[in-house]
């Protein structure tokens, strides 16, 4: 449905572009050729509108939480929605995107001006979208044309042309179709406007990210989504760089950018006065090049990329007070971040690169890192405590608070292991998975994502888990083992609904097989009885029921006894999984 530009609109857009880049974050990644073709542009645009997610998410849930138990205002969540971007920002694009949301942010929660106090929320959209380019350009050193910052302009411009065509109550969701259409189109153009793509036969992969979250606002407000984008590579041949000469803004050869630039890429968060920022700028500028630095009051997203990183840092110190550092060779080969736990420390701490585990962060002795590992995300603590035993690092969730892709990345480290095989077991967390598995790959670790779409998957890929073949033969049959478990889930309705297999009403069982609402009763056990015969009408050899918490043993019993009798040959095992909400999960194999 269409939708006004309010609180619950950020977090639908916040949403909807989150999961449009996690779909296309593979094909963005694959066309990233400027400024380096390091292949992880969409991975940090999706990590930097997953921060922005959360902390919108957030925003809701303190005041849901508060003793008013208010609801946000507009004002709340596009601040929290700027502050959470700012602060998971990664890359030269994501670093932009940032500053881009910022400017945004400062219009929408400010409302309409003093002088135009009944401008309505088209005006104010396409007022945002203005601002949000004019700090893009003041936060990049030297602007490239044919890269996300055109696209952006292109967006500003044709929201400004659809709302001169109406009056101050047009349509907000017709001036966010029109800045997509717009930038979309833009989109298109930027191999003739920059060489490298144009010889690569692709289009800017920051303009693409763009594109794709303006999408997502285009639908939030609209309730249809938009036009889908054109092919990322439209061929060499589709265009040529005109009018340039080949040159960039900065009067620098954009074909030297890809292949003769600084070899590391430096980011760090800086807590400071904003006075101090001009110089740190100059100083940086001076360092190497793709220079973006976003933020304000008080704290600030430093990105460079230079062949001194120690230079770079240190004159964020100089500048106040860096942290969350990240240093990353170009050559693939991670200098991991360092994060020095917040405004307590007084400076940074770079880690080294660490192939061989022998040096920890402060050159003292550290364990070797073992061959293999593997890292599961678990509903439960009873899950929890089964993938310890068999040797997983395992990531419990909460309820209704699904892992960040960044505690997948610190669950990789804490694994400690060259090679590791992530199990997300929810079909919700494959993208984050993959953004996580790319991330932690920068950092020297070999990582497969095996796509489980439910912890009794997880189980069978764990149970044929033999860390002594090769790595490629281990995916294989674990993924094999994951597909070919069938799973379901008991679940309680919380209001009436529609579902595939009929309507329910509010405090029904519902038996979901493979995602789907298969069964509607009234009755715990009976349900569960009934969704296992249907399970093992097309065979299976073993049934794995993981109780949630407070399902008592007696249940379990009258499940096993009713595999035992009515079908031959079927083993059952039992495990307490503990998890909150899913009062029972089965497995077929």
């Amino acid at each position: 449905m269409p939708h006004t530009l309010d609180a619950d609109a950020v977090r639908t857009w916040c949403g909807l572009a989150l999961d449009a880049l996690g779909r296309a974050r593979a094909d963005i990644d694959a066309i990233n050729v400027y400024p380096v073709a390091d292949g992880d542009t969409g991975t940090n645009l999706y990590l930097t509108v997953e921060s922005a997610a959360r902390a919108v998410d957030a925003a809701f849930d303190g005041h849901a939480t508060s003793a008013a138990a208010s609801r946000p205002t507009l004002a709340d969540v596009v601040r929290a929605m700027a502050h959470g971007a700012l602060i998971g920002a990664r890359g030269n694009s994501g670093t932009i995107l940032a500053q881009l949301l910022r400017g945004m942010a400062d219009v929408l929660a400010d409302g309409p001006p003093e002088a135009d106090p009944g401008a309505g929320e088209a005006d104010g959209l396409r007022r945002a979208l203005r601002r949000a380019v004019d700090l893009a350009y003041l936060a990049v050193a030297h602007p490239v044309e044919g890269t996300v910052l055109t696209v952006a302009v292109a967006a500003a411009e044709s929201a400004e042309a659809e709302q001169a065509t109406g009056d101050a109550t047009a349509d907000v969701a017709a001036v966010a179709r029109a800045a997509y259409e717009g930038a979309r189109t833009a989109l298109q153009a930027t191999p003739g406007q920059l060489d490298v793509l144009a010889r690569a036969g692709v289009v800017d992969a920051g303009g693409y990210g763009l594109v794709t979250v303006l999408g997502g606002l285009a639908q939030a407000l609209s309730g249809e989504a938009p036009a889908a984008l054109a092919p990322a590579r439209p061929g060499r041949d589709a265009l040529v760089p005109t009018g340039t000469g080949g040159q960039d803004l900065a009067g620098c050869s954009a074909d030297d950018a890809p292949d003769g630039g600084p070899a590391f890429e430096v980011i760090y968060l800086l807590e400071t006065d904003d006075t101090a920022v001009a110089a740190l700028r100059e100083r940086l500028d001076a360092l190497g090049d793709s220079l973006v630095v976003v933020g304000g009051d008080g704290l600030w997203n430093v990105h460079v990329h230079v062949d001194d990183a120690g230079a770079a840092v240190e004159a964020g110190i100089q500048a106040g007070r860096p942290y969350r550092i990240r240093i990353t060779h170009f050559d693939g080969a991670a200098i991991r971040k360092a994060d020095p736990g917040g405004p307590d420390r007084t400076g940074p701490a770079i880690v080294l690169p660490d192939q061989s585990g022998a040096q920890g962060p402060a050159g003292g002795p550290r364990a070797e890192r073992v061959p293999r590992a593997v890292v599961a995300v678990v509903p439960g603590d009873g899950l929890a405590a089964l993938c310890a035993e068999a040797g997983a690092t395992a990531v419990a969730t909460r309820p209704g608070e699904p892992p960040a892709s960044g505690e997948l990345v610190e669950a990789v480290r804490r694994a400690h292991a060259r090679e590791v095989v992530l199990l997300p077991n929810d079909t919700a967390l494959h993208h984050t998975a993959a953004a996580a598995a790319a991330q932690s790959r920068t950092e020297g670790v070999r990582v497969a994502v095996i796509p489980t779409r439910s912890a009794v998957q997880g189980i069978a890929a764990l149970a044929v888990h033999e860390p002594g073949r090769s790595f490629d033969e281990d995916v294989v049959a674990m993924t094999s083992a994951a597909g070919a478990t069938r799973y379901a889930e008991l679940a309680v309705a919380e209001r009436q609904s529609w579902t595939m297999a009929g309507v329910c009403q509010a405090g029904d069982v519902l038996g979901m097989i493979d995602g789907d609402v298969a069964v509607i009763g009234s009755e715990l056990a009976a349900t569960a009885e009934t969704v296992l015969d249907r399970m093992l009408a097309s065979g299976g050899e073993m049934v794995t029921l993981v109780l949630g918490a407070g399902l008592p043993d007696e249940v379990a019993e009258r499940l096993e006894r009713h595999v035992r009798e009515g079908h031959f040959a079927v083993d059952t095992v039992v495990y307490h999984g503990g998890q909150p909400t899913a009062p029972l999960i089965i497995g077929i194999e």
